[in-house]
């Protein structure tokens, strides 16, 4: 029964995270760009223990496991794709299909975005809403009356008193072996890894990199239905512990109050 009480404990712990999980996903609904956590979940197992013998060749006596509840694995990024929305924002691009724009952090390490609205920082340089420029850097002129992003990344702009747009940068786009080991720092912005892998360059639109859209934003891949579901289930589940906590208490408190 103390066996039941910890297992029990367990299985609340991980619906606990589970719900978090599930909360999180909620709560970004409506974020462009967000990708939804999953959690997994595996058994717990105690120690081996001698069973009876049997009447093998060797006479050794066989070896058996007893369960110990469930243990919460880390959880993980889904990174399919999110519903795409038109905003016709020049400086508001996603990117369809496989792939990440890198970004320049200031402290020299890589960091990694799926895109989002841009902006052009102080040093003219195409950047995030929070000021991290894309890489490699794509300067805007102060002048340019409007920026131009194709489908391959090629970055164009139109300035006053010329015809024909000018060349001002190409993006870049990489992607990871196993995008799922990606390690989330906020605000769309992740990084590379052991389990993510190096990241791959490549232009967009070749060797099965996803392509630009400009004027479009990547909505949240969270499906609001789906989560409701998951959540419904992760509180029966973390109901069902309970009991079985409570039920092992009332029966210790039975052996407690038992008497000669």
């Amino acid at each position: 029964m103390l066996d039941a009480l910890y297992i029990g404990a367990t299985g609340m712990q991980a619906q606990q995270a589970h719900v978090d999980a599930i909360a999180s996903n909620l709560a970004n609904v409506n974020t462009p760009g967000f990708k939804k956590s999953r959690v997994s979940f595996s058994e717990l197992v105690v120690s081996a223990t001698l069973t009876g013998r049997v009447g093998d060749a060797s006479g050794a006596a066989p070896l058996a496991t007893t369960s110990a509840g469930v243990q919460l694995g880390a959880p993980a990024r889904v990174f399919e794709g999110g519903d795409l929305k038109k905003t016709d924002a020049p400086l508001d691009i996603a990117i369809v299909g496989d792939g990440f724009f890198e970004l320049a952090m200031p402290d020299g390490t890589r960091a990694f975005g799926r895109g989002g609205t841009l902006k052009v920082n102080a040093e003219g340089q195409l950047a995030t809403l929070t000021g991290i420029p894309l890489k490699p850097g794509v300067s805007i002129p102060d002048n340019a009356q409007a920026v131009l992003i194709s489908s391959t990344g090629r970055v164009q702009v139109r300035l006053p008193g010329q015809a024909d747009p000018v060349e001002a940068g190409q993006l870049e786009l990489v992607r990871f072996t196993n995008a799922q080991g990606l390690l989330a720092q906020g605000a769309g912005v992740y990084r590379s890894t052991e389990p993510s892998g190096e990241p791959i360059g490549g232009r967009a639109g070749e060797d099965g990199m996803g392509t630009v859209a400009q004027g479009m934003l990547e909505g949240s891949n969270v499906r609001l239905v789906d989560e409701m579901v998951n959540l419904m289930v992760a509180q029966r589940a973390y109901e069902a512990s309970v009991k079985v906590v409570q039920a092992s208490d009332e029966m210790l408190g039975m052996i407690n109050g038992l008497r000669r």
